[in-house]
């Protein structure tokens, strides 16, 4: 249990650090692309907490983001809307390669703040199971 305590803290680091560049007005490309970054990590951070406390706490094998999305929700994590949209960010989170396309990243920049959300609700979850 401690090992998934200390993976949320550090989730939650990361999702600290891209809070820091959502709902910015004029935002120039270099900070959206290190929005993008930070999203990649928040994303990363958070699924793998997810994977360890499926794992550890709930008995549940899940070995790729969508498999945890998947186990989470079946794991009462989140509900089918939530499920559905954390599914919507890990197809955001493979076409992050592409931010070179100016259109691709605009578009994944504009959906962080709704990801913000579905961090914010599963490690919330994650906390509450863990009682923490």
């Amino acid at each position: 249990m401690e090992r998934v305590k200390e993976r949320v803290q550090v989730a939650r680091k990361a999702l600290s650090t891209l809070r820091e560049l959502i709902n910015k007005s004029n935002l120039s490309m270099v900070e959206r692309d290190a929005a993008i970054q930070r999203f990649e990590y928040t994303f990363e951070a958070t699924w793998k907490t997810a994977q360890l406390f499926l794992a550890e706490i709930e008995g549940l094998t899940a070995n790729s983001p969508k498999s945890v999305v998947r186990a989470s929700w079946q794991a009462g994590l989140f509900d089918e809307s939530t499920a559905q949209l954390a599914l919507q960010m890990c197809e955001a989170r493979n076409m992050t390669v592409h931010t070179y396309n100016e259109k691709i990243a605009m578009t994944i920049y504009h959906q962080i703040e709704d990801y913000v959300g579905v961090f914010e609700i599963w490690l919330s979850a994650i906390e509450k199971k863990l009682g923490s």
